[in-house]
């Protein structure tokens, strides 16, 4: 029986890494990802969606939007959520090597 790496099953199935439908879901991936680290550290601290909205200034519906990726959460939500929860986080950027032209 011949195994498949991940890579190559994505590859065949959601499309090469430079395709827009591959760069999407890896996206949502990412996102899926950061919503369930959210989660998993509020309820390692014992809090529920509605104390930690109180302590970052939001409604128990946001938290439970951002834990499900259901929202596209500003950055500044992202991080207060983070800090109320005493968690370190590290963002890694990646240059895509594309041409920046001016108008």
């Amino acid at each position: 029986m011949k195994t498949y790496s991940l890579d190559e099953v994505t590859d065949k199935y959601i499309g090469k890494k430079e395709m827009p439908k591959r760069q999407k879901f890896e996206q949502e991936l990412k996102l899926e990802l950061l919503g369930e680290a959210i989660k998993n550290a509020r309820k390692e601290r014992h809090l529920t969606q509605e104390e930690l909205g109180k302590l970052i200034g939001v409604k128990k519906a946001q938290i439970s939007k951002i834990e499900n990726s259901f929202t596209n959460a500003r950055f500044e939500t992202i991080l207060k959520v983070f800090r109320a929860l005493n968690v370190k986080i590290k963002f890694k950027l990646e240059s895509l090597n594309e041409n920046i032209e001016l108008a």
